[in-house]
């Protein structure tokens, strides 16, 4: 069954993205109860995007992944104040590399 680009960001994209961010979060101490604050998700939901049991169809690359960790630093030192349009800009920044994280692959690159 064709799967249209949008359902494709909802399913696997948004949540990868998360996942990142969360991993990025971690890494840089925060812990996962105050990573779920910071991106307005529920602690499992943090929890198994650590674990790898959710978030994991897709490894970002090059700018991307750059962005994503940038947004985890910004999200450690409050300077974010809209997250939502800093994971728009990054799903943006994905498309507009011609990067269209075909469901065949597991990989977004630019």
């Amino acid at each position: 069954m064709m799967q249209a680009p949008c359902q494709k960001i909802v399913w696997d994209v948004l949540p990868a993205i998360r996942a990142a961010i969360a991993v990025g979060l971690v890494k840089c101490g925060v812990s996962q109860v105050e990573a779920s604050r910071m991106l307005e998700i529920a602690p499992s939901a943090v929890s198994q995007y650590l674990s790898g049991k959710r978030g994991y169809r897709i490894e970002f690359e090059n700018e991307v992944k750059q962005s994503i960790e940038q947004l985890a630093l910004d999200l450690k030192e409050g300077n974010v104040d809209d997250l939502v349009s800093r994971i728009c800009d990054i799903c943006r920044q994905m498309r507009d590399g011609g990067d269209q994280c075909d469901s065949q692959a597991d990989h977004c690159a630019l």
